[in-house]
């Protein structure tokens, strides 16, 4: 079985800086892609940003130039550094693993149980 705990999440004022942390733990062998979706207040789910085992990253474009994703794959950990926090970004942040390879071979998507993010005005 495979965990993801996230960690960060709260309240923070408008401008300010948050970071989140995700840990993986379980019969892990490899991770393919790791990332952090959000769903705010009556809004579907969305990416905000992921990463490959190798580094590549993806941004939604609201993010872009304001959040960055980074990733210890000794640690199996995803963190999420998010500057210049406005309103808009409170939502409900959920980590993800796309492509885990367990030890016995599964190759599953977990998901986190989500953390609130909230940026007061």
């Amino acid at each position: 079985q495979v965990q993801l705990v996230e960690s960060g999440g709260g309240l923070v004022q408008a401008g300010g800086p948050l970071r989140l942390s995700c840990a993986a733990s379980g019969s892990i062998f490899s991770i393919n892609t790791m990332g952090w979706y959000r769903q705010g207040p009556g809004k579907q789910r969305e990416l905000v940003a992921r990463v490959s085992s190798g580094g590549s990253t993806n941004y939604a474009e609201s993010v872009e130039g304001r959040f960055a994703i980074s990733r210890d794959n000794a640690k199996n950990t995803v963190y999420l550094q998010m500057n210049s926090l406005k309103p808009e970004d409170t939502a409900v942040y959920y980590c993800n693993a796309d492509g885990v390879l367990t030890t016995r071979w599964r190759r599953l998507e977990v998901w986190g149980q989500g953390t609130l993010v909230t940026v007061s005005s």
